[in-house]
């Protein structure tokens, strides 16, 4: 089942609603897949689902410490992750295990598909390869990856998605550089 395609019935005509499915499992998981490959797959915990936007807490999922130089993601970090089934990309809010906001990690990605499965619930988004970082004070706002994108022949392969990639990160950086995240988190 799927939240974008039709929902199935209880029975009595009556459809029954996703985000109420994902609320009643036990189990979340985010997958994110890349090149039709699954990178990575990790628990979370639902805190919203309005049918458009899902938001999910989760623990840092990587192995060990992941030191980018603008950022570093280590063991007792939170991603507070908000995902859309209408619009190109994810919000990752990054904090300490304190609590301590470290800044804004955003993936472009294809909508957000929310789907139950035999274990659980699956919220699966398909990474596009760029990204973009804003830091906790603002000052710094950094597209990344777009050497990995070009390569990825996306632009030949799926032109339209390609330029709905570079217009979400464009957006992204816009809103980051604009002070827009609170206003598209809140």
């Amino acid at each position: 089942m799927s939240a974008n395609s039709a929902d199935p019935t209880d029975g009595s005509g009556v459809a029954l609603d996703v985000a109420l499915d994902v609320a009643l499992n036990a189990a979340l998981e985010v997958v994110l897949v890349k090149a039709g490959r699954t990178k990575i797959r990790y628990p979370a915990e639902l805190l919203h689902d309005d049918g458009t936007r899902v938001t999910v807490r989760a623990a840092w999922a990587g192995e060990g410490v992941r030191d980018f130089g603008f950022a570093r993601f280590e063991a007792g970090d939170v991603f507070i992750e908000h995902y859309w089934r209408d619009r190109w990309y994810a919000v990752k809010e990054v904090c300490d295990g304190a609590g301590t906001l470290k800044g804004w990690y955003c993936d472009i990605t294809r909508p957000a598909t929310v789907s139950a499965t035999p274990s659980g619930t699956e919220l699966v988004v398909e990474d596009l390869d760029l990204d973009l970082w804003r830091s906790a004070d603002g000052s710094a706002v950094l597209r990344l990856d777009e050497d990995e994108f070009a390569a990825s022949g996306l632009a030949q392969t799926a032109p339209e998605a390609a330029s709905a990639a570079v217009a979400a990160l464009d957006e992204l950086e816009a809103l980051a550089r604009g002070g827009g995240f609170e206003a598209l988190l809140g």
